[in-house]
């Protein structure tokens, strides 16, 4: 059986970052762009975690996290704090300043969420992300392995 799916993710992917920036662009939000988004977005769930853990919840890498970092860092978003049991482990945490800016990537994010799923119903939306789901599980597994 010949399939897509990878591609039409990786498309899906590459469409709705440059729609995402365009959203933020619309709504004159010039405080973070979409990658830093996705960062913002694990640390609101977490706040306080090593660079690994959130290199692995927002899947960038650690080399790319790095850059990212310390640019929003200088932006007065996160701060590095020094783990107290181990002096080798960074913890990110946010600042005040990006604690304010979660209504805003809300709406942006409630935006995107309308634009994905025009025309579905409840059960199709929820039939979709449950698939979704076991391609990231399926992904996830493969990766350990």
């Amino acid at each position: 059986m010949r399939t897509n799916g990878g591609f039409l993710i990786t498309k899906i992917k590459q469409l709705g970052d440059r729609i995402f920036e365009r959203v933020l662009g619309e709504k004159n939000i010039d405080a973070f762009n979409g990658a830093q988004g996705r960062i913002l977005y694990v640390l609101w769930q977490e706040d306080g975690i090593p660079i690994k853990v959130l290199s692995d919840r927002c899947g960038l890498a650690i080399t790319s996290l790095t850059t990212m970092l310390e640019r929003m860092e200088k932006q007065g978003l996160l701060s590095r704090v020094q783990g107290t049991g181990d002096k080798r482990k960074t913890l990110l945490y946010l600042t005040e300043k990006a604690h304010a800016l979660k209504p805003e990537y809300d709406e942006v994010s409630t935006q995107m969420g309308q634009i994905y799923y025009q025309g579905f119903s409840e059960e199709e939306i929820r039939c979709f992300e449950g698939y979704l789901d076991r391609v990231r599980k399926n992904l996830e597994a493969w990766q350990e392995q």
